[in-house]
């Protein structure tokens, strides 16, 4: 692990502003927010990730989860994880969330792991976490070894020749599904960015994975108000049934009226580059019976762009099947 200098400021603000100066003052220098650390400081151990300033806001006032006027719900991001998942409001009201982040890590992990931290997540690709082996994403311009290697459990859906690393977080999926906005607070003010446009595509740029830019910092995350009527499950498939990453999963989130689907939201893990909104399958689903032909169509859209590698073309089956049967699920409950 390389030295680095430890600050905890006052407040968001200043924190905003030791980031900013940091990035100034040493030409671009990395310079990371901690809170948790469950993610970031594995990738420090493994010099995959060398910040010359850590910017610790565990013991900022971010950790508060609350209505918002509108009825819908404002979750700080410091807030752990498995105080989210046992949140009344959304236990109630967001149940997908809820339950994906349960589907992840493990009870230690989830009681360390922040809202914000889980949305910055890195791959698990074991490319990028080993620092003998070249990776666009860790080191651009270097090639992308897991195309022709070992890519079981990569990317099907948003890959390009420079990327086909996975987003590995469960709580992402959940949160595209329930069209989450994120709130940034950086030097250039504030700004409240959908969930959908946060996460990048690899593209020729694998190495930027969201829309921050040096000192920003994610102050919290807000969800509309709860649809009423809404049905909603989150299913993951994986080698193993606990503390292991999805293979595939479906967050989903219908309304039903007399047995027609009139609303549907739907967003899969496990086989996308970022947290993967599927469209198609939305409006594949709108207006048709809730069935098992209907479910099947859905699925069929959701996948339709997937590009296999040497390992992984079994996804995209496995994603279809998975949706089916969340959707089959949810509309019996």
């Amino acid at each position: 692990m390389h030295t680095f200098e430890f600050i905890r400021p006052a407040d968001a603000a200043a924190a905003v502003t030791a980031a900013a100066q940091a990035s100034t003052a040493q030409q671009g220098a990395d310079v990371r927010f901690v809170a948790g650390g469950t993610t970031l400081l594995d990738l420090m151990k493994l010099n995959v990730e060398t910040p010359a300033r850590l910017i610790d806001i565990s013991r900022l006032p971010l950790a508060a989860v609350e209505a918002t006027p509108d009825g819908g719900l404002k979750i700080g991001a410091t807030v752990r994880n498995s105080d989210l998942a046992s949140h009344p409001s959304v236990r109630r009201d967001y149940a997908v969330l809820s339950q994906a982040i349960l589907a992840g890590a493990s009870a230690q992990l989830r009681n360390m792991a922040t809202t914000a931290g889980n949305l910055l997540q890195r791959t698990r690709c074991m490319y990028f976490r080993d620092t003998a082996m070249p990776c666009n994403k860790r080191e651009p311009g270097t090639g992308c070894p897991a195309i022709t290697g070992s890519n079981r459990t990569l990317a099907v859906l948003g890959t390009s020749e420079n990327c086909i690393a996975t987003n590995p977080s469960d709580m992402n999926v959940a949160m595209a599904a329930l069209e989450a906005t994120v709130h940034v607070q950086g030097p250039k003010g504030s700004r409240a960015v959908p969930i959908g446009d946060f996460h990048l595509l690899p593209g020729r740029t694998p190495q930027r994975e969201t829309v921050l830019e040096p000192g920003d910092l994610v102050t919290h995350v807000t969800l509309p108000p709860p649809v009423t009527g809404s049905q909603q499950v989150y299913l993951k498939l994986r080698d193993r049934a606990s503390y292991e990453f999805a293979l595939a999963s479906a967050a989903v989130v219908i309304t039903l009226a007399g047995g027609t689907v009139t609303r549907a939201r739907v967003a899969l893990g496990g086989v996308g580059t970022k947290p993967w909104r599927s469209p198609e399958a939305e409006t594949a689903l709108v207006g048709q019976m809730a069935n098992a032909t209907n479910f099947r169509k859905a699925a069929e859209a959701a996948m339709r762009g997937a590009r296999p590698q040497t390992e992984n073309a079994f996804k995209i089956e496995l994603a279809k099947r998975c949706l089916t049967h969340a959707l089959h699920t949810v509309a019996m409950s």
